[in-house]
């Protein structure tokens, strides 16, 4: 975008600011520029005095607009995220913003041209020596020669976490000569190979799957924390806390005081112990000034010395007395009772320091008007006259004048158009008035003057420089406020429910022929001199059942609901047979009502909707985002379906805020097109507000006539809407159970869109079901459901589901942390200080009324409403309405606000005990703050010094676990699922589901759905094969149990030779070169199923002979006997009882060759049969 500045080059103005900049005489101030100007003044200054730059604002919202503008200009810039400052004790900090600080110190030690945005509170923040972060940074390359035990003291110092198998950053795992480990700073994790102690191969890994996926030549470690602390440091540390903690006691005190010393003794003896062993721990950033005695700033990062562009300076300085202020009395307070040490204090730099700093280097101020800081004293100023650009929203004829008028001017007029299809479209209409424009895929570097150009791009703000002669419309002036496509995060699958990869000891499990038993581990047991594993299984009275490891495959992970214990069997007893046999009656009757109710759908005629007209094409290109792959194959599922001459009938399926709206608008959209009428029906009268409003802004551009019905509309407007959509002159019609009354009738309905239809009462869901008769319906559900439930479904409900997560968000600041008083003030004031709203979520109706007192007593600045499931329906949306509006700035509700609410102001979540909650429901949470460019704030609180009950402790852990890695997402999707597919097959299923378990539900109503449509499903057949091999995985090679069980469940899977040979490259990739017991149970698996396919029930050896077992004689062709006679003669005899066997005669032969031979006759057997 080098045109864009050249202008610049032409004027006085400009060249007098490079020769102040050059000559280096001190500060020089800039006047009159603003908004996106900025950016533009600051990448011309970047390209010209061709050093490092760091532009310097006020908070992280204008930094972050800053940053974007400038990605239009350079892609050598990056966003400095600033980090709170934190004093209190936290549990767990979730990783994304230092993620995100950390890919900014890599890129300033590796880049010597580069523009950092940052707000002032990083100026304010102290740093460890920059070369501690090149000392630590390791390149790897194939080839090289690597001593482990430096590798993992590297990677101890560095930060990084040691564990069994890297589900997240900052982790790193050693088995035999395979290393994974997953930087903080790189978009995928690495696996690396040796051979002895050579780096054999280097390879990136999905971290779902964990298979490699990508071979590379090189690997770079970089640390995974801000605080990197070395030995001596530890030592410094240790010496100087005990120093400080020695004087505070010896301090004659009060009795009160006293208290607050056995506080800080504790916390003293924690991170002295901490230390001690080299662990670093949550909070150990707040200890810094215990580690060094020499501190740097950002500036020391940059390897040349940056040029200093400070916005706003007034603001910025006034930013920096409340940082300061804060900090300085926050750490006042905490250090009256106890909670930290004197050093502590000493985290930032003084205002006096931080602006000295700022003075060493060139410093350029931009100012919107004239005003003198005394702080920074400019030796020059130097004002522009710029003009930003007002919108001209849709008004083409206004838009036109200006270009007229720019043309005759002989100005240089740039456009930018977002993507390239909005610019070339752009070309047409302003042909079609009269107006000839160029459209450009890279600007020239010099603008044609009385030109108008058009290119891709976009800027928060265009801008208007009359003495340069340059004009600068952004694509927001002309289309609104279109939000910048960004890529969608592809996690393929992260959803599907993986039963065993997190079966733990004690975890409850499902047999197919025993029922519900409790898992008590993997045992190897020794019979008759040959090793082999087994589930180890504990039923009602203490019986045992060892399960062998080829069997797996009838065992699962019983997922029931969240919470509840299940009912565990007696071995042998009648329960479980009955239990099952009660499931299988209730889903046989379900699965008939499904086919037939489908069946019956088939046969009614609907109305057949045209292909795409251009302007659904045209609809399409406006959205902001880049389809995720998931939302683009509903979208196409859908188009087919209402193509069709049946109704459709779809139900879509997928996460809150996985862009299930979009594919709804576009089949609304398609509906309106053909001239039919579409109604949106939602549950409650805050969700048909929102979606109105979202509608009417999609929908802008085009012709189309949005209304919405709901109590909130008076009665004359309600007469009014119901007229206009009697008459046709209403397109589409959004609303809550108002809409189903008998006064609202359309003049031609042809597309019926439901949200959340398990929301609606008995009476509502008849009326729906009696207005979809003949129309298309498409059903949206925001808990999404198991694949598997999904495949189970497949030909008697038409689904789509969407499972790949949106684009990535701006991530939410996530901590697990003791409930403290101070904590919730400071963090409801900082959201209340920047215009935002506050989540409080407390989980009892009963004393709601008690925490909303103490509320108000903690944060009387603050307007706090209440929000409970026990309020009327009215009470509790006039509650709802009033806080979306901003009445209030708190809402204090029990979990209500799961599901549903859609408010970009709220961006701080506080749970009260929210250890007394399942993860699937603090992932819901979670998902309601964070909808917007703010940074977001989740506070997982759970009460001071509570001894918690061991199932609160566990989940305690996993919620850690989630916030640091996103590790517990799988099992907070699990839950959720399972949820998802009660709401779907009502709860007389669900109890169902309970009862015998998910897995096992499932396999019931895929037997039920094929009986009763009549479809053959050849049954399989269980082998059980007896072997004189050791066949076993062996603890040396695979030593962490989980997934040793993981890999045991997916040898149980084998169908095929397929099957055997990916499972065989997986562990190879995962854990290096197979052992031999490893081959032959792989090879048994798959002679296993070899035999299940065969009809074959059972293969033992006893010594040197093998006999191979049918189920009966029905079961064996004659030609298959003639065949393994013909070919193996005396080895094989054929034994013709009415259960006929073969008998196999071993020579003198090695296990392997056993199994191979094996394998032959059983390939031939199913060849024939």
């Amino acid at each position: 975008m080098l045109g864009l500045i050249k202008p610049f080059e032409e004027i006085n103005e400009y060249k007098s600011l490079l020769l102040n900049i050059r000559k280096n005489a001190g500060p020089v101030a800039v006047y009159g520029l603003s908004e996106s100007q900025r950016s533009h003044m600051a990448y011309s200054l970047f390209h010209n005095i061709k050093r490092p730059l760091i532009f310097i604002t006020y908070n992280d919202l204008e930094a972050k607009k800053v940053y974007e503008d400038l990605l239009l200009f350079t892609d050598n810039v990056c966003f400095l995220p600033s980090k709170e400052v934190l004093l209190y004790d936290v549990d767990a900090i979730s990783r994304d913003i230092v993620s995100e600080r950390l890919k900014v110190i890599k890129d300033l030690i590796n880049n010597d041209h580069l523009i950092v945005v940052t707000s002032v509170d990083n100026i304010a923040k102290k740093y460890v020596n920059p070369n501690i972060f090149k000392k630590y940074t390791l390149e790897l390359n194939v080839g090289d020669t690597i001593d482990l035990m430096d590798l993992t003291e590297t990677f101890i110092i560095s930060g990084y976490e040691r564990v069994d198998i890297v589900e997240g950053k900052g982790q790193f795992s050693i088995r035999g000569g395979i290393i994974d480990f997953y930087s903080l700073t790189n978009k995928a994790p690495y696996r690396i190979e040796l051979f002895d102690d050579e780096i054999d191969s280097i390879r990136e890994f999905d971290i779902l799957t964990q298979r490699s996926t990508d071979k590379v030549d090189c690997a770079q470690i970089f640390p995974a924390r801000e605080t990197i602390i070395e030995k001596d440091a530890v030592n410094l540390a240790v010496e100087k806390i005990n120093r400080e903690y020695e004087k505070r006691v010896s301090v004659k005190r009060s009795k009160k005081e006293r208290e607050y010393d056995d506080r800080i003794k504790e916390k003293v003896k924690h991170v002295l112990e901490k230390l001690k062993e080299a662990i670093y721990f949550e909070g150990i950033d707040s200890f810094l000034p215990y580690f060094y005695n020499r501190f740097f700033s950002i500036f020391n990062y940059f390897k040349l010395t940056p040029l200093v562009v400070v916005d706003e300076p007034s603001r910025v300085l006034q930013r920096m007395n409340i940082l300061s202020f804060e900090f300085q009395e926050l750490f006042e307070n905490l250090l009256s009772k106890g909670e930290v040490l004197p050093s502590q204090g000493e985290l930032l730099y003084t205002k006096e320091d931080a602006l000295g700093m700022l003075n060493e280097y060139g410093v350029v101020t931009l100012n919107v008007l004239p005003k003198l800081t005394e702080e920074f004293n400019p030796v020059c100023g130097i004002s522009f006259t710029a003009v930003t650009m007002h919108p001209f929203h849709g008004q083409i004829e206004i838009l036109i004048e200006n270009l007229e008028k720019w043309k005759r001017q002989k100005y240089k007029t740039v456009i930018l158009s977002g993507t390239p299809a909005k610019g070339q479209r752009l070309v047409e209409t302003l042909k079609e008035k009269g107006i000839e424009s160029v459209y450009y895929d890279v600007l020239p570097e010099n603008l044609v003057e009385g030109q108008i150009m058009i290119t891709r791009g976009a800027l928060n703000r265009g801008f208007e420089y009359p003495i340069m002669s340059l004009a600068v419309i952004s694509d927001r002036e002309i289309f609104g406020e279109a939000k910048h496509k960004r890529r969608a995060v592809i996690k393929k699958g992260v959803s599907q429910i993986k039963s065993f990869t997190d079966l733990k000891l004690g975890d409850y499990v499902v047999h197919v022929n025993h029922g519900i038993g409790s898992f008590q581990g993997v045992k190897q047991l020794v019979v008759e001199g040959i090793k082999k594993d087994y589930l180890d299984l504990r039923y009602a009275s203490g019986d045992k059942l060892y399960v062998p490891v080829d069997q797996l495959d009838m065992v699962q992970k019983y997922i029931g609901a969240e919470g509840k214990p299940p009912k565990i069997h007696k071995l042998g007893g009648t329960d479980w047979v009955k239990a099952k046999a009660r499931v299988k009656e209730s889903i046989k009757a379900m699965a008939d009502d499904l086919v037939k109710l489908y069946a019956l759908r088939q046969e009614v005629i609907g109305h057949s909707f045209p292909k795409d007209t251009p302007w659904q094409k045209q609809f399409e290109e406006e959205f902001p985002y880049e389809e995720t792959p998931d939302q683009l194959t509903a979208i196409e599922d859908i188009k087919k379906d209402m193509e069709r001459s049946k109704p459709m009938d779809r139900l879509l399926c997928g996460d809150v805020g996985y862009g299930k709206t979009e594919v709804a608008i576009r089949a609304a959209f398609k509906a309106v097109m053909d001239g039919k009428q579409v109604a949106f029906l939602v549950p409650t009268t805050i969700l048909a507000e929102q979606h109105y409003n979202n509608f009417v802004e999609r929908f802008t551009d085009f012709p189309v006539k949005i209304d919405m019905i709901s109590r909130f509309r008076t009665p004359a407007q309600q007469k009014k809407t119901l007229l206009a959509l009697k008459e046709g002159r209403v397109d589409m019609l959004v609303g809550t159970h108002r809409l189903l009354q008998k006064d609202v009738k359309f003049r031609d309905l042809g597309l019926l869109i439901v949200d959340e239809e398990q929301r609606f009462g008995v009476t509502h869901k008849e009326a729906i079901k009696s207005l979809k008769k003949n129309v298309d319906v498409l059903t949206l559900s925001a808990t999404p459901i198991p694949r598997t439930l999904h495949m189970s479904l497949l030909g008697v409900r038409d689904m789509s589901v969407i499972e790949t997560p949106p684009e990535e968000r701006y991530p939410i600041q996530t901590y697990v942390v003791e409930y403290n008083e101070q904590l919730i003030r400071d963090a409801i004031v900082r959201e209340l200080t920047r215009g935002g709203q506050t989540y409080f979520v407390y989980n009892r109706v009963e004393t709601i009324r008690d925490m909303y007192a103490k509320l108000s007593v903690l944060v009387p600045e603050a307007k706090i409403a209440i929000g409970h499931g026990q309020m009327s329906e009215h009470e509790l949306e006039n509650v709802m309405i009033s806080f979306l509006k901003g009445e209030y700035d708190v809402l204090l509700s029990t979990t209500i606000i799961e599901t549903g609410l859609d408010i970009p102001n709220v961006n701080t979540l506080i749970v009260y005990d929210s250890d007394r909650m399942g993860l699937s429901q603090l992932y819901q949470l979670r998902g309601r703050v964070g909808r917007s460019n703010r940074l977001a704030f989740a506070y997982f609180t759970y009460k001071r010094d509570k001894i918690l009950a061991e199932v609160a402790e566990k989940r305690l852990r996993a919620i850690k676990e989630f916030t640091e890695l996103g590790s517990g997402f799988k099992i907070a999707m699990r839950d959720l699922e399972i949820r998802g597919a009660g709401n779907l097959l009502g709860p007389e299923q669900h109890g169902h589901m309970d009862t015998v378990g998910y897995d096992m539900y499932c396999r019931l109503l895929e037997e039920a759905i094929h009986e009763v449509k009549g479809e053959n499903v050849k049954q399989s057949v269980e082998t059980s094969i007896d072997l004189s091999i050791n066949a076993y995985i062996d603890s040396s090679f695979i030593g962490d149990e989980t997934q040793k069980i993981e890999i045991y469940k997916r040898i149980a899977s084998i169908r095929d030779l397929k099957d055997m040979y990916d499972i065989q490259e997986e562990v190879e990739d995962r854990f290096g070169n197979i052992p031999e017991s490893l081959d032959n149970l792989l090879r048994i698996a798959y002679i296993k199923a070899l035999a299940s396919n065969g009809g074959i029930v059972n293969i033992n050896q006893k010594g040197n002979i093998i006999n191979i077992y049918f189920g009966n004689g029905d079961s064996l062709k004659p030609e298959v006997v003639m065949k393994l006679i013909e070919s193996y003669g005396k080895l094989i005899t054929f034994n013709a009882t009415k259960a006929p066997y073969f008998t196999v005669r071993l020579t003198d032969m090695k296990n392997s060759d056993i199994l191979a031979l094996l394998k032959d006759i059983l390939e031939v057997i199913n060849s024939l049969q």
